[in-house]
């Protein structure tokens, strides 16, 4: 973070022009299902009649791509301007358009900073009621470049039920608190598997461990995701689970995730004006 020192003082973030909200999809570490759960939560938003867009700035691993089913490069307008790939009814943009494969960005922060920058203000997203931003995991670079360039409406924090996710997890909790984000709530992935054979529920994770965590952090909690093959089969075919629709038993908790965040928005708003006044 010492670039951040000594040079002129970041400009204060700025709103996208036509997006009326921007969400972020954080996690305290990697292999949560993270991306799962903005993808599937950009489809389904879609689908309940909402203008979508999905940036996907987890640098290092763009899995956005590949989840949504897009592999082509952007078009650029003129005037530097990027037009997003749509698919799914969803506006995609991802660095896995620029470096596609299995070629690793070796970038540092001022890159990092700068590419956050060109996704946010140079791509053409158009009329939006929300912009979904699937983070890298953790808290470094590229949060602290998302938080300077636009102001957020609000995050939700992806965690599996174990100790070990839900200790990096209260982190992510506690930097949007930091940088006076709210949190919307923490969604539990992988909270548990349904045997298809035996028909019991098998826990494998420590189911519940993100519900107490919200509670003990006064957030809401949002739902439990179970480790469903056909959530990673959508992901994996570009496919998203929630495309078979509200009745489709693979996707209905993301349905109910999308209509939890659509709520809390309007709440959250009312709040700021309020203390504004």
């Amino acid at each position: 973070m010492g670039h951040m020192h000594g040079g002129p003082q970041p400009q204060a973030p700025t709103p996208l022009p036509g997006v009326q909200n921007v969400i972020a999809v954080g996690s305290g570490k990697g292999g949560v299902g993270k991306t799962t759960v903005a993808v599937n939560l950009s489809v389904a938003l879609g689908k309940l009649g909402y203008k979508v867009g999905l940036l996907d700035a987890d640098i290092y691993g763009p899995n956005v791509p590949l989840m949504m089913g897009v592999n082509r490069q952007p078009d650029v307008l003129g005037e530097n301007r990027i037009a997003p790939i749509t698919n799914h009814g969803i506006k995609v943009i991802s660095v896995g358009f620029i470096s596609p494969g299995d070629r690793p960005l070796v970038w540092r922060g001022p890159m990092l900073h700068s590419i956050i920058k060109q996704f946010l203000q140079q791509v053409e997203w158009g009329e939006l009621d929300f912009l979904i931003v699937d983070l890298p995991p953790g808290t470094g670079d590229v949060v602290i470049s998302l938080f300077q360039t636009v102001p957020l409406t609000g995050a939700i924090v992806v965690s599996t039920p174990s100790d070990v996710s839900l200790q990096d997890a209260r982190k992510a909790i506690e930097m949007f608190r930091g940088v006076k984000v709210d949190v919307f709530g923490v969604v539990e992935n992988m909270s548990h598997f349904h045997c298809p054979y035996c028909q019991h529920e098998i826990d494998i994770f420590s189911k519940g461990g993100v519900e107490r965590t919200a509670k003990q952090f006064g957030v809401p909690y949002l739902g439990a995701v179970e480790l469903d093959p056909d959530v990673r089969k959508g992901g994996d075919t570009g496919l998203p689970a929630v495309l078979g629709g509200e009745d489709s038993p693979h996707a209905r908790v993301f349905f109910e995730l999308a209509r939890k965040l659509v709520s809390s928005v309007p709440e959250q708003k009312t709040e700021s004006v309020i203390e504004i006044q």
